[in-house]
Formats: structure tokens, C-alpha cells, sequence
């Protein structure tokens, strides 16, 4: 179940990627690196599957930023937490999933959190897609959708919808 089909090298990055995670919050280095991907994400050059996700903090009411990865699945696009529980999903839920994506222009959004049930097809094309990531989800991302049940309640997915009107 675990990604092992990589080589050394490939095994190594992944733990050394989630190292910088350790306890759900990322270190000085994660932090850099995200502040310097949701700046690129914010120029629009970037995959449209790239976003920066903007939501007001649960306790400051301030705007805080989260460069995410999204997947696609059916024509429909899902925010997935690599970390499982984490501020970005705390945020969300605590504004009753109203937010803004920003993918070189600003979109009204409302984030709806997915049933565990209906997620493993989601997660599974995330770890497709966003190879960022893969090492987070101990899923290889070849394994049948059958295998990412085992998973999906420690990766909150949230299914994007416009923002209601008015």
C-alpha cells in the first residue's frame, strides 16, 4: 500500500518532504516555499490546477493563504489535504467553506467537504497529479481506487463550487 515501487533516491525525497511537516505544520523551509508558490500561483503562469487558496484565519479573521494543488475528477475540481487536518481545512470549515481561489485572478468559491465514503477516487487522482503530494498520501498512486479507502479519512477533500450569488 505504501508507495515503495520507486528507488532509493525516490524513497528518500519522500521522507525528506514530509520531514518538513512533521506534526501537521510545516517548518521554516515548507513555509518559504509555500509563500514562493502562491506567489507564482497568484501570476496565473502556473497549471491551472494550481491555486492559492484564500480564507479568513478561524481566530484573527485575517486573510491567510495556502498554495494547494487541485484534482479533477468527473469535470468537477477538489482541494485535498495532503497533511490531513491542518489550519487551510480548520480555516475552511470554520468560514463554512466561503473562500477565494486565486489562479492569476480572484474567484468566489464555496468549498464543500467531501463524505468520507466518496473520497478515495479524488485522492487517488490527486496523488496523479500533484506530485507534491504523493509522499504525504501512503498510497502508491498506481494502486486501484479500492486502495485509497484506507486513506480517506485522514485526507479532508473539499469539492469546489461557485460562490452563491448575492
Amino acid at each position: 500500500m505504501t508507495d515503495t515501487a520507486g528507488g532509493w533516491f525516490e524513497r528518500r525525497w519522500a521522507a525528506w518532504l514530509r520531514g518538513h511537516y512533521r506534526g501537521g505544520r510545516g517548518d521554516a523551509f515548507a513555509r518559504y516555499s509555500s509563500r514562493a508558490y502562491a506567489a507564482l500561483g497568484r501570476t496565473g503562469l502556473t497549471p491551472r490546477r494550481w491555486v492559492t487558496l484564500e480564507v479568513p484565519g478561524r481566530r484573527t479573521g485575517r486573510t491567510t493563504r495556502f498554495p494547494l494543488a487541485m484534482a479533477d475528477v468527473d469535470g468537477r475540481w477538489y482541494l485535498v489535504s495532503m497533511l490531513g487536518e491542518c489550519a487551510w481545512v480548520w480555516n475552511v470549515r470554520a468560514a463554512d467553506g466561503h473562500a477565494v481561489l486565486h489562479h492569476g485572478r480572484r474567484r468566489a468559491v464555496r468549498l464543500v467537504e467531501v463524505p468520507v465514503e466518496e473520497r478515495a477516487a479524488v485522492i487517488r487522482r490527486f496523488v496523479q497529479v500533484a506530485p507534491g503530494g504523493r509522499p504525504h498520501v501512503r498510497v502508491d498512486r498506481r494502486e486501484p481506487v479500492a486502495a485509497f479507502d484506507a486513506v480517506a479519512a485522514d485526507h479532508p477533500v473539499f469539492r469546489v463550487e461557485p460562490a452563491a450569488a448575492g
